[in-house]
């Protein structure tokens, strides 16, 4: 499947019965989506099929959806006959019984409902094919953001795959640090606990053993460096899964930092603090990529 980003921007045009219209599609990195949608006054009821058409294509994302439209069919005015000829019959009875003189031209066509722009009188048939259009067209509009947010996706992956390469290759060297071998972290045990007894002879063995278990807990990062391998292992099959992984990656990104900060902490020899630290600095890159995915 596909793996995209959230960032991308589109646009496409139209026209049906001589107005015309432009549709703008954006979006920005989210937590979830966040639709923002604005049109026309009048054009409301679209609000209902964009919002059913975003959530049907995108999963997360702060997306902005804006229709900038001409109307130039309805901005003539047009005579509405049957009206002003019911006006014109009432004004004659009214001059025939003497209580009104004989109105003049441009007072009926003063009277509400007389003048009608073409918005007014246009019939439910018009704004149908109208509304069709603007659905048509804001599907490419939608089809375009899907497909840059895609090939950005495309592109992000090569920089996520360096980082994790880089990550692997920072295990790999605190495994092979010299602190961490078994040899090191015995000799460094027997140098405690001779410091121990030195500094009281009379610690109870079992007092001993517990401090002598509290040292090599310290000392062994083991567990952090499997844990460590197998998020690799985890976000590289992210990637080979595709789709919209990247809530799931950005936890796993917690979880890389969360070890290498342990070991970091656990750290007694300078080399292996200055590796812990490189793979923290690398995890922080891959996150900043990993929260650019849907």
């Amino acid at each position: 499947m596909t793996i995209s980003s959230m960032t991308g921007f589109a646009r496409a045009e139209g026209h049906e019965g001589g107005d015309s219209w432009v549709w703008e599609v954006k979006s920005v990195n989210s937590k979830s989506v966040d639709l923002r949608v604005r049109v026309p006054p009048g054009f409301d009821s679209l609000e209902l099929p964009l919002r059913s058409g975003v959530a049907q294509r995108l999963k997360r994302g702060a997306i902005s959806v804006t229709l900038s439209l001409t109307r130039l069919a309805g901005g003539g005015l047009r005579v509405n006959r049957e009206v002003l000829a019911q006006l014109a019959e009432l004004a004659q009875e009214l001059v025939v019984q003497g209580k009104a003189a004989l109105p003049r031209a441009d007072g009926l066509l003063a009277l509400r409902g007389v003048l009608e722009s073409g918005e007014e009188i246009e019939n439910e048939a018009d704004r149908d094919r109208r509304q069709a259009a603007l659905l048509q067209s804001f599907e490419r509009a939608l089809e375009g953001l899907v497909a840059m947010r895609a090939a950005e996706g495309e592109r992000l992956i090569p920089a996520i795959e360096a980082r994790l390469a880089e990550i692997a290759r920072l295990v790999a060297a605190a495994e092979d640090n010299a602190a961490t071998q078994p040899a090191a972290i015995k000799a460094r045990l027997a140098e405690m606990v001779a410091q121990l007894l030195d500094a009281s002879p009379a610690l109870p063995a079992d007092r001993l053993a517990q401090e002598a278990a509290l040292l090599v807990g310290k000392a062994d990062i083991r567990e952090e460096l499997d844990r460590l391998s197998a998020h690799i292992v985890a976000a590289q099959e992210l990637l080979a899964e595709g789709g919209a992984i990247g809530r799931r990656f950005d936890f796993l990104c917690q979880e890389f930092n969360r070890e290498a900060n342990t070991l970091c902490s656990k750290s007694a020899d300078v080399a292996l603090t200055r590796t812990g630290l490189a793979l923290k600095a690398a995890i922080e890159q891959l996150r900043e990529q990993v929260q650019n995915l849907e």
